[in-house]
């Protein structure tokens, strides 16, 4: 069996791989104004942990918010992100 390179957990609590992660952007979310107020960068190793908050203007004009954790490994000396967690909140 085949390890996927890369795995996202959706907002919705779904499992994809990259080609679904991808696809899921292909669609506009009608979101605006994306910020980063808060991140976190943890190098261990060969290893990135990257911890976020997220605030976005959504459709309706309501602020939204979240949370997304990404780890990125070091491969032939290229940084690649291999996984991904998204919440909103």
């Amino acid at each position: 069996m085949r390890v996927p390179d890369y795995m996202a957990t959706n907002p919705d609590g779904s499992l994809v791989d990259k080609a679904g992660f991808l696809a899921r952007f292909k669609k506009p979310s009608g979101a605006t104004n994306l910020r980063a107020p808060e991140v976190h960068i943890q190098l261990v190793g060969d290893v990135a942990l990257i911890h976020c908050r997220f605030e976005d203007t959504k459709p309706d004009g309501q602020t939204g918010k979240g949370r997304y954790t990404d780890i990125w490994a070091k491969r032939d000396g290229r940084w690649l992100c291999v996984s991904a967690h998204f919440i909103r909140c």
